[in-house]
């Protein structure tokens, strides 16, 4: 089977992009033959940089490339920055010009909240309209577009979870990034937003600090270009200001995916207090490397903790600090928080599975055309 995927991908960092990469290999791996069609600054083996964020003649210039493959299905990778002005409007005639050529598409929609802006409406209404198949990755998006999208169609939809990693924690990689093998690490890890509210955690450390005197906290959150500039100064302003700035260290620089690993196996404690998430691929890397987690109680992350028993729900501050200060102080429940995440991964989410249950899809909607012939897939 051919498929052609379009989304962003690495070196371009952006979780869209990660999610992209690790799921077109491991669709690869399975025999397919895999292209991607991405935007300026992609790079690797069948990655075609076709377009960029902006612009306006978008969807002509991935239509006119993905053609150019004849493939089996097209599977786009939806998030609404990723596809032009306006909410990413470009990515709808995309889909209709795909439509018009016979194509099936199968289109991923990774953020769906339960609240929904106007903008947000129109454009998933139009994309699962002219869309073949629609994923989630939660039981919950799919509620929240069922009562808010009025092309709802329950035969459309498949709930396909984030994948995850099997990988193996390095070893001294607190060494490795400068912190001594005594410290009890904190981390805060991602793209800093005011939605994911870390500062919360700078707010809260000196209560944890009382507690476990070896605490330290490691800060390695990034800001894309000028994104939430002003809240990235507030941020900041906050860690200078905290009567315990003297444990916290902040990792500056790029993190390719070795750098990234280092610092997740650094770990032994990461809080997600995010305030609107609509899943996490955050999480899913902790959950690869065994880090317990601490996570604020959102349909999402209370799923995932109930299903894979890896951490804690943080109903308030109190909560927050005491359980951080549970998993720190106690190396059974640490241990026993690790050896839980790599059984979820290793049953539930790692990328082979996800990509069985996403080939399943590609397969339901290329249909073998009906007659005597006997029909063999090449």
């Amino acid at each position: 089977m051919r498929i052609v995927f379009i989304s962003s991908y690495p070196p371009v960092e952006c979780g869209i992009a990660t999610y992209c990469e690790y799921l077109s290999k491991a669709v690869k791996a399975m025999g397919n033959e895999v292209y991607i069609i991405c935007h300026k600054g992609g790079q690797g083996e069948g990655v075609f940089p076709a377009f960029d964020y902006n612009d306006s003649s978008l969807h002509f210039k991935a239509y006119k490339m993905t053609t150019r493959f004849t493939p089996d299905i097209v599977h786009i990778q939806h998030e609404y920055g990723l596809y032009g002005p306006y909410w990413g409007i470009n990515i709808v005639p995309l889909i209709q010009l795909l439509s018009l050529n016979r194509i099936p598409v199968v289109t991923t929609l990774h953020s769906v909240y339960k609240k929904w802006r106007p903008e947000q409406k129109v454009i998933v209404d139009n994309i699962i309209r002219s869309s073949n198949k629609v994923i989630v990755h939660e039981p919950y998006q799919l509620e929240s577009i069922k009562a808010n999208i009025s092309s709802f169609d329950d035969k459309k939809f498949s709930i396909i979870p984030h994948g995850a990693r099997i990988v193996k924690r390095i070893k001294g990689a607190k060494k490795m990034l400068g912190l001594a093998p005594s410290d009890k690490v904190i981390l805060l890890i991602g793209y800093s937003r005011p939605s994911k509210n870390l500062d919360l955690i700078i707010d809260l450390f000196p209560y944890i600090l009382e507690k476990v005197p070896k605490a330290r906290l490691v800060v390695a959150g990034k800001i894309r270009q000028n994104e939430y500039g002003k809240y990235q100064k507030y941020f900041l302003n906050k860690i200078n200001r905290s009567p315990c700035v003297k444990r916290i260290i902040i990792l500056k620089g790029q993190f390719p995916q070795s750098i990234f690993d280092k610092i997740l196996s650094s770990a032994d404690v990461i809080p997600l207090p995010y305030k609107i998430t609509a899943q996490s691929g955050i999480m899913a890397h902790c959950l690869a490397f065994g880090v317990p987690l601490v996570c604020s109680d959102n349909p999402s992350m209370r799923r995932i903790i109930e299903e894979s028993g890896a951490g804690f729900i943080a109903k308030n501050e109190k909560e927050f600090v005491d359980y951080i200060v549970q998993i720190l102080s106690d190396s059974e429940i640490r241990n026993s928080m690790r050896r839980k995440a790599l059984k979820y991964v290793q049953e539930k989410i790692s990328w082979k599975k996800i990509a069985n249950k996403t080939v399943e899809i590609y397969n339901e909607l290329i249909k073998t055309p009906r007659g005597k012939a006997k029909y063999i897939r090449v």
